[in-house]
């Protein structure tokens, strides 16, 4: 695995902050924040696309795929996967992210603007395309099998670890290379997501301006990263003598079709999801140890998501711990579920269920056990991680512990 995080640039880093519940998000730095009524974001620290390529692909490439990049070179060093000794067109790439090179498009807009069209830079479109992290890690590491890009909004990365699974069940891959990216923090997108009401407008220390769950949640801290799995079957892991560190038993993906941007009122696209997942995994609902939350700290996200959870699991729901890592690392949309997926992976492998942080006032609608405000040691067997996306994009996997 790999990681690309607001806690630190690598999966050590990353965890190291979830489990003893410290916070990435600051104030925000990617962009003056006079203009906006959210004045924090989870922004990597620290990133210089330079440390993992040289300055002129760094030039070529949009932030979001240079995190991309950056995180699977962690991934890939990691697994012990060696292309070379493959056959690489048995491996494949598929990614996830909401708005692809969203700083890029506001920038040459400006140019546009101010300078005229003709003097867009050229690599403006190979930049900007949300398919380009997919593009760029397969072409830096010379994977040419089966290449997707999942682009169903903050359920984008986990669809995308979804979709791995099923492409290598059915035979088209060996080795797909998942996960998903995101860097959105930009004028455009903090005007967009400003005006609909959708961020934190919190004013106190930014480490508390994310709040899932909590009664005085007002909105979700923006943030960035790039989250990398190297999911493959098992006859092939095996076979390579890789080091397993879980397994990927079942994902479910389902659509709302309700309203442009708000969850459907009963959480039915949630449910759905989440026992879809259940099934293709066979997992009963007792069996599951700990639910990775979707958690974005907004009012009714929270809601509605809690409400899905008792509505699939009823009184189960009261019994099974969960938690936003959000929380700590705001939320990366179309990156997050992959940073989610990792998280569980690590809760399976250690017995670590990280904490809920900013757990202060306690919301009526909000009555489950969300791990608050410090990490838990209890065995993980079996976790579930949410995600759902605007749009009413829904999109649930389970991670289990693996046994041989």
């Amino acid at each position: 695995m790999g990681a690309m995080t607001p806690l630190g640039k690598s999966v050590k880093e990353y965890w190291d902050g979830l489990k003893n519940g410290r916070s990435g998000v600051r104030r925000i730095t990617a962009v003056d924040p006079a203009s906006f009524p959210c004045k924090v974001s989870g922004e990597v620290p620290d990133f210089d696309p330079t440390e993992w390529m040289d300055k002129r692909e760094a030039r070529r490439m949009g932030r979001f795929s240079q995190l991309a990049l950056a995180a699977a070179y962690e991934a890939m060093d990691s697994s012990g996967l060696d292309i070379s000794k493959e056959d690489p067109s048995r491996v494949g790439v598929l990614m996830g992210s909401g708005s692809g090179g969203l700083p890029e498009t506001d920038e040459q807009a400006t140019v546009k603007v101010t300078k005229g069209v003709m003097r867009m830079s050229p690599f403006y479109i190979p930049i900007m395309l949300v398919n380009m992290a997919a593009a760029n890690v397969s072409r830096t590491f010379g994977i040419t099998g089966y290449t997707n890009t999942c682009a169903t909004a903050c359920a984008a990365s986990t669809q995308a670890v979804g979709e791995a699974v099923e492409v290598i069940r059915r035979g088209t891959a060996d080795v797909i290379v998942a996960g998903g990216t995101e860097a959105g923090i930009c004028e455009i997108g903090m005007g967009g997501f400003s005006t609909m009401h959708a961020l934190t407008t919190w004013t106190g220390d930014p480490a508390e301006a994310s709040r899932p769950f909590d009664a005085d949640r007002d909105g979700f801290a923006p943030a960035e990263g790039a989250g990398i799995l190297i999911l493959e079957s098992l006859e092939h892991a095996r076979a390579r003598g890789a080091n397993i560190l879980a397994e990927v038993t079942g994902w479910g993906v389902s659509s709302d079709a309700f309203h442009l941007v708000q969850p459907h009122e009963q959480g039915l696209g949630a449910i759905s999801a989440m026992k879809l997942a259940l099934a293709d995994a066979n997992v009963n609902l007792d069996d599951v140890d700990y639910i990775n939350a979707h958690g974005t700290s907004t009012p009714t996200n929270d809601r509605i998501e809690t409400l899905a959870i008792k509505g699939l699991f009823g009184e189960q729901a009261y019994k099974t711990p969960i938690s936003s890592t959000k929380s700590m690392i705001g939320h990366s949309l179309g990156a997050s579920g992959a940073l989610e997926a990792i998280a569980c992976v690590q809760a399976v492998r250690e017995g670590v269920m990280p904490p809920t942080i900013n757990q202060h006032t306690a919301d009526p609608e909000c009555d489950l056990d969300y791990i608050p405000n410090e990490a838990r040691e209890s065995a993980v067997n079996t976790a579930l991680s949410n995600s759902f996306g605007f749009g009413g994009q829904n999109a649930c996997i389970v991670i289990k512990k693996f046994t041989g």
